[in-house]
């Protein structure tokens, strides 16, 4: 079964074999004075596309957005998207792998879930700086690599995705507020099943991964975004369905197989049920 595309991130320092992965750059160096363009694919790292000023397009996950000035992209490994980039955009491009950078502390850990559980934020120009401040930074260090500068960088990521958490849509105050308990249990429960879709579909084993019960489970997934978890598993099912419906050229029966399903029958019913297409027609009418 052919496999949607994956980057990885190019080894420039030699230094960093052993620290894991990383790389950032200027947009404009990417650019070159030219359009960028980039087919659907998937990273095995983090992604952040900052975007001080320019245009164009990106779709993440099958959402798309526009690019704007003072806007903040970040991809999770294993998320699909495909970006085209006007010529004269300026920002900087960052990219880590996880044994680059781990959260150090229960806080941090919490306020990097949070920031990482959103894909895409536009900010005001103020907070932007400030954020934007954190990335040039970084660049500054990975650029002359003077003595400590992965540790700086790795602290600049951490002041980055604090900030960043800051942005969330989820009120802080209020009697509306979400308790910061759900909040990380629901994130906990978006890992948990963007790397175990393909194996495993009950709301009881995620239950158990997750130490809760299912009524507990519910009630966090309810309190969070208003559906059940069996909603967030199906959910989470035709994403990596649609995913390889349109970033390969596998046939259903293989894509079904990929999904767990060994009745391909069934699995075309489950993805009408929920998309109202049928996955050749899905494909054929996003191709």
């Amino acid at each position: 079964m052919k496999s949607i595309p994956v980057r990885h991130i190019a080894q420039t320092h030699q230094d960093q074999h052993d620290h894991g992965r990383f790389s950032i750059r200027e947009l404009s160096a990417v650019l070159k004075g030219e359009d960028l363009v980039h087919d659907l694919h998937r990273h095995d790292f983090y992604f952040i596309l900052a975007i001080e000023q320019g245009q164009g397009v990106h779709e993440i996950d099958f959402i798309k957005y526009d690019v704007h000035d003072n806007a903040i992209f970040i991809l999770r490994p294993g998320q699909v998207h495909h970006l085209w980039l006007a010529a004269n955009s300026r920002g900087y491009l960052l990219e880590f792998d996880n044994s680059f950078y781990k959260a150090h502390s229960p806080s941090t850990e919490a306020q990097w879930k949070r920031a990482t559980s959103q894909n895409y934020r536009q900010v005001d120009q103020i907070r932007f700086k400030k954020l934007i401040s954190y990335l040039s930074s970084s660049f500054c260090e990975y650029t002359f690599r003077e003595d400590g500068y992965l540790p700086a960088i790795k602290a600049s990521i951490e002041l980055f995705m604090i900030e960043f958490a800051r942005q969330s849509p989820t009120p802080a105050k209020g009697a509306s507020a979400i308790p910061t308990y759900t909040q990380e249990r629901y994130e906990e429960l978006l890992r948990l099943l963007e790397s175990n879709i393909t194996q495993i579909k009950s709301v009881a084993e995620y239950a158990k991964m997750a130490n809760l019960s299912i009524y507990q489970l519910n009630a966090i997934t309810k309190a969070s975004v208003g559906k059940t978890t069996a909603d967030l598993i199906n959910e989470q099912i035709i994403l990596e369905a649609k995913r390889f419906l349109l970033a390969t050229s596998n046939q259903i029966k293989d894509i079904a197989w990929h999904l767990g399903y060994e009745d391909t029958s069934y699995f075309i019913r489950f993805f009408r049920k929920q998309t109202g297409y049928s996955p050749e027609a899905f494909r054929k009418q996003l191709s």
